[in-house]
């Protein structure tokens, strides 16, 4: 069962309470305005404000710390899979990997002489041990030293774009300090928003949704939620609710704000009238006139309200779908007098 949403009574009330002209004599019949029922879906459609980023932005960081040596990334760069986007000095890097197969290779000589010894029962089992371990750990300080040296280059992970240039040719760097964020192309472009929990427990995996930016007026761009976060954000209080958008919203700048609106899964139609039909609003109770089968008269009606969509509430009892409401003018009205139409506002 749908329920009222929070304020939606005062705007009723409100809506009871507006200024209208005097009323007429009780004799003559009264001018009012009227507009039919209208049949909308149970869920109200959710409105969001979110920005437009790629599926995967990541920072790129060195692996060790050490002086910038080189930075070609430029922001807005579209770059391939595996280029050079920055690069560390490697005097120091590649002295570290000699280092180590220096020692490697004496580790080598050592094992090889006290197998010889151990052979001729010179060397104890004990020794043999101590310098089987020494060659098996230089061995190892080879491999990290090299594998240090391999991740002292930046390279693009997929094809993509530069977002932003975070360090610069002579700058020292700690280990894992970004220098390039990086957004691939390889997974297409997200509108992250936030929604209160009312609202994010009805939104589902599959979604339909549409996008529209401030920025690109007129086109609106069509997607679906792909991810409902589990928990609240800290701070906020929010849920983050994550719209994929197609092919067309690739070439879109990341950071753009958006407005996305939620299509959340429907449970059938309803009837719905103007708010500006409402009259005693109390909880999910109001009255309302309705037009007489004669069509020259006014009855009044008591029906029950569910949740307020924009301009329109929604009417789960008391209402016949095919009824027409008077939405200027009941303010002044008796139940079964006679009203003259002077127009009609659209469903």
């Amino acid at each position: 069962m749908l329920k009222l949403l929070p304020g939606f009574a005062l705007l009723a009330l409100a809506s009871c309470t507006r200024t209208e002209a005097a009323p007429p004599p009780q004799s003559s019949a009264q001018s009012v305005a009227v507009a039919r029922v209208a049949m909308a879906p149970a869920a109200p459609t959710i409105f969001a404000t979110g920005t437009l980023g790629a599926k995967e932005e990541l920072p790129l960081a060195f692996k060790i710390g050490g002086v910038v040596e080189t930075v070609s990334a430029e922001p807005g760069q579209t770059v391939h899979e595996g280029a050079v986007l920055a690069q560390l000095a490697h005097t120091e890097i590649n002295a570290e990997v000699e280092k180590a197969k220096l020692g490697a290779a004496k580790a080598d000589r050592d094992f090889a002489r006290v197998k010889s010894l151990y052979k001729d029962s010179v060397a104890t089992l004990e020794q043999l041990q101590d310098v089987t371990t020494q060659r098996d750990v230089w061995q190892q300080n080879v491999k990290i030293a090299e594998f240090n040296r391999r991740y002292a280059v930046v390279r693009a992970p997929f094809a993509g774009v530069v977002l932003r240039r975070m360090a610069e040719p002579g700058q020292l760097v700690a280990p894992g300090a970004p220098v390039v964020l990086f957004r691939s192309n390889r997974r297409g472009v997200v509108l992250r928003a936030g929604l209160p929990d009312r609202e994010a427990v009805r939104v589902r995996v599959g979604d339909a949704a549409s996008v529209r930016f401030e920025a690109i007026p007129g086109e609106t761009f069509t997607g679906r939620v792909t991810q409902v976060a589990a928990s609240a954000t800290p701070g906020t209080g929010t849920y983050d609710v994550e719209v994929s958008l197609g092919d067309a919203a690739r070439g879109l700048a990341s950071g753009l704000v958006g407005r996305v609106e939620l299509v959340p899964p429907r449970a059938g139609l309803v009837p719905t009238v103007p708010v500006e039909a409402l009259l005693e609003a109390h909880g999910d109770s109001a009255t309302v006139f309705v037009l007489a089968p004669d069509g020259v008269s006014a009855q009044r009606r008591r029906i029950r309200v569910g949740a307020l969509d924009g301009a329109r509430v929604a009417v789960l009892a008391g209402l016949d779908t095919t009824a027409t409401v008077v939405v200027a003018g009941g303010a002044w009205l008796r139940d079964g007098q006679r009203v003259v139409m002077t127009g009609k506002s659209a469903p």
